[in-house]
């Protein structure tokens, strides 16, 4: 190394990364009538009515909330689960854009009411 570096060939730098999640609903979004490249690619259910259907997603920490996210999901709308990723805090549904709507509603209500979570509006496309 040249002089200005930091440290010398024998030293060996350290990095300390911690991850301290917050409660919150980081991202909630519908995609109304999604292309069908789109179901492919994220490897859900092609039998979906295109015309009148749409994916919801949504990022949460700590990241096992996404289980309690999809219970709350299927419970209170008609949609179907396409993935949960309890290490990552994703859900995506399917199904009709209001019900998709109202499910990410739903969860968004409970986590703030009942978690105390900080929550971000639906977004949509």
């Amino acid at each position: 190394m040249q002089g200005g570096e930091f440290g010398t060939r024998n030293e060996k730098m350290r990095i300390v990364q911690e991850l301290v999640p917050g409660k919150q609903v980081t991202m909630a979004h519908v995609i109304a009538s999604p292309d069908p490249i789109i179901y492919k690619k994220l490897g859900l259910d092609l039998t979906i009515d295109y015309h009148r259907a749409a994916i919801g997603i949504l990022t949460m920490s700590p990241s096992e909330v996404a289980v309690i996210a999809g219970d709350i999901a299927i419970k209170t709308s008609n949609v179907e689960l396409g993935f949960i990723d309890r290490f990552s805090g994703t859900v995506i549904i399917t199904g009709r854009i209001a019900e998709v709507t109202a499910a990410l509603q739903a969860i968004l209500n409970y986590t703030r009411e009942h978690l105390g979570f900080t929550v971000c509006e639906i977004t949509r496309t």
